[in-house]
């Protein structure tokens, strides 16, 4: 007779969840990007975001006291700065980005 505890299963996380990183994922959460954007043009947005002023600012303001030692931690800080962005901010961001991405390469696809 088996115990019951042997009958169960770990719940299974869905392989689509896996398969796109992080940075891919809080962009789409914020409506950044498309969830159809490719994985190096969604991180080449990342990095412009990262870069943004505003942004950076926020940043500092999660990551204080913190000292930053690895990457997902700058993830982790960018989810937090644009989770504590307005609607407003949010899309101020977005035609800031759209704005760089058009003037340093016209082949770059427009974000949605």
């Amino acid at each position: 007779m088996k115990h019951p505890k042997q009958n169960k299963r770990p719940p299974q996380i869905h392989p689509s969840a896996l398969a796109v990183p992080s940075y891919h994922r809080i962009l789409a959460k914020h409506g950044l990007i498309e969830k159809t954007l490719s994985i190096p043009d969604a991180y080449e947005v990342f990095l412009k975001v990262g870069a943004d002023p505003e942004v950076q600012k926020l940043r500092r303001k999660v990551a204080r006291g913190n000292k930053m030692k690895h990457v997902p931690a700058l993830y982790l800080a960018t989810a937090m700065a644009l989770q504590g962005m307005t609607k407003q901010e949010l899309e101020a961001l977005k035609l800031r980005i759209e704005k760089k991405a058009s003037m340093s390469a016209p082949t770059i696809m427009r974000l949605k």
